[in-house]
């Protein structure tokens, strides 16, 4: 049994050896017989034309990007600090002051870094933000926190104060269309029954439907604007006739067909949509 495994075992070695040959022979190296004698045995070269070769070639320099301070995804106060700058120079809407470093705030860097002649990397480093501040002063709490709007003595949303926004407070059944923390409108809505909630947080207008049909419901949904999935801001004859004696499926149905005919006009897709409770 010892003898088979011995033999087995030098039959692999040589199998791996053969191997090692083979290899050499590749690199037209010289290499010694597996006899045992000492015998050397040269292997012949092999044709330059028999390899294959892969072509690899680096010119140039590879570029070297600055260090981010603030860059796509971040959220801190900091990054607060430097929409409001981007807002004093008329870079940045005032309804992306909200912390966060998305697009908007990303495309305003690119263009102040484009005005000043510098690489638009469309983040935050030390050279943009030395530059930045160089152009702008240093933010005011009014402009980091632009007071709420109020309106018959109570205060809205936090949220409503800045950019354009869709003010709906479920508590008193008001939407106030708000743009710059200035009320421009105010409709008595009514919303969802219990099992269809109206959601609440902040949302944004999708899409927008000036004829649209309920599919799900086979109802008319005229000056639809949609912000959460299937439930949108609209008119209904039902809350016109009715009043708060129905309820809707979810949406935030408005009676007063003139105010939302010009609201629709008005609004864009990507304003706010607060729904909250005061």
């Amino acid at each position: 049994m010892r003898a088979r495994n011995w033999v087995r075992t030098a039959s692999a070695v040589r199998h791996v050896l053969a191997g090692m040959v083979v290899a050499a022979a590749a690199t037209g190296l010289v290499v010694y017989g597996l006899n045992g004698s000492g015998n050397e045995a040269s292997a012949a070269p092999v044709a330059a034309t028999d390899l294959k070769t892969v072509p690899f070639e680096v010119s140039g320099e590879l570029p070297i990007y600055p260090k981010a301070l603030w860059s796509n995804g971040a959220s801190s106060a900091e990054v607060r600090k430097v929409e409001a700058r981007l807002i004093q120079l008329k870079l940045l809407d005032k309804r992306w002051l909200d912390n966060s470093f998305g697009t908007m705030t990303r495309s305003a860097v690119k263009k102040f870094q484009s005005s000043k002649g510098i690489p638009e990397l469309g983040y935050v480093d030390q050279n943009t933000w030395d530059q930045l501040k160089a152009a702008t002063h240093e933010p005011t709490q009014k402009e980091l926190f632009p007071p709420a709007p109020v309106v018959d003595g109570k205060k809205l949303d936090q949220r409503c104060a800045t950019g354009t926004a869709l003010c709906i407070d479920k508590s008193t059944r008001k939407l106030r269309y708000v743009v710059d923390g200035v009320v421009k409108l105010q409709f008595d809505v009514r919303f969802g029954a219990k099992k269809t909630a109206t959601r609440e947080g902040a949302f944004s207008v999708g899409w927008k439907s000036r004829n649209h049909v309920s599919k799900l419901y086979d109802s008319p949904m005229p000056y639809a604007m949609f912000f959460s999935g299937g439930q949108a801001v609209h008119y209904s004859s039902d809350f016109a006739a009715r009043g708060y004696a129905g309820a809707s499926h979810g949406c935030v149905n408005v009676r007063d067909l003139g105010k939302i005919k010009y609201l629709f006009d008005q609004v864009k897709v990507g304003d706010k949509v607060i729904v909250y409770r005061s």
